[in-house]
């Protein structure tokens, strides 16, 4: 069986699941709000343009993060990748704060910039560039020997040598960071939004959430999940598949 017709039979399965039992009561309508309800809600924020002001105002957020993130993800790891001692310092304290959820920056980021945007985006920032930084510096570290001896005998050395042979070697990993740093940066997004004054769908999410309308909460919870999986099965994916065949990196 197909695996695009097992998900369909998986789906249907998990969709008839709740909306039977919704209508036979298995569980409280205002604890978990049946398909129909979740879809009325979704229908009636897209008319009202809510959910269309969200999404943009999300986006912008994201957009502007995570370019920056991208960015100074790039240099930490080029910084990590050619400076030993670099990477025996920064680099330690570059790990560790890989694994500091992202929400844990949120009163930080409050305390420095205050309740809004920049706040948002500093987290979303964060949420990107280690992972990032990380990923520049593994590409670096793993060029092969033999390509850097074989530039260096033709002569190249310097920025001549990184710039023609170091760095187009290590873009299977730079399109790799790059694909985590955006479900890092998507998810802090959505983080920080939370405690943001809106608009947003983390915004949304919380304000949803305070007055008990569950059927929005699940439904923009939809939405969050849906555009993840889109844009890392439909853009990420697709280019790291196509970068790893053309260097040659199939298994």
């Amino acid at each position: 069986m197909q695996t695009a017709i097992k998900r369909i039979i998986f789906f249907a399965a998990i969709i008839a699941f709740w909306e039977i039992g919704s209508r036979l009561e298995l569980w409280h309508p205002l604890i978990f709000p049946s398909l129909s309800s979740v879809f009325s809600a979704l229908v009636e924020g897209f008319q009202d343009k809510t959910l269309i002001y969200d999404l943009i105002a999300s986006f912008k957020r994201l957009a502007v993060g995570l370019t920056i993130s991208l960015i100074i993800g790039t240099l930490i790891g080029i910084l990590l990748g050619k400076s030993k001692t670099a990477d025996e310092t920064l680099g330690a304290v570059i790990l560790a704060l890989q694994s500091v959820p992202s929400i844990v920056w949120l009163p930080i980021a409050i305390m420095w910039f205050g309740l809004n945007e920049k706040a948002v985006i500093f987290v979303t920032i964060l949420g990107g560039t280690f992972v990032m930084a990380l990923n520049m510096r593994t590409g670096i570290k793993n060029v092969s020997p033999l390509y850097i001896k074989a530039a260096q005998t033709m002569g190249a050395t310097g920025i001549d040598l990184f710039t023609r042979v170091i760095f187009p070697a290590s873009i299977p990993y730079v399109v790799t960071g790059s694909r985590l740093a955006w479900a890092f940066a998507w998810r802090a997004l959505m983080a920080g939004e939370l405690l943001s004054t809106g608009p947003g769908l983390g915004y949304t999410l919380r304000y949803a959430s305070d007055f008990g309308r569950m059927d929005i909460v699940i439904g923009v919870m939809i939405i969050i999940g849906a555009i993840g999986m889109i844009v890392d099965q439909f853009i990420f994916q697709r280019i790291e598949k196509s970068v790893i065949k053309k260097w040659g990196l199939e298994s």
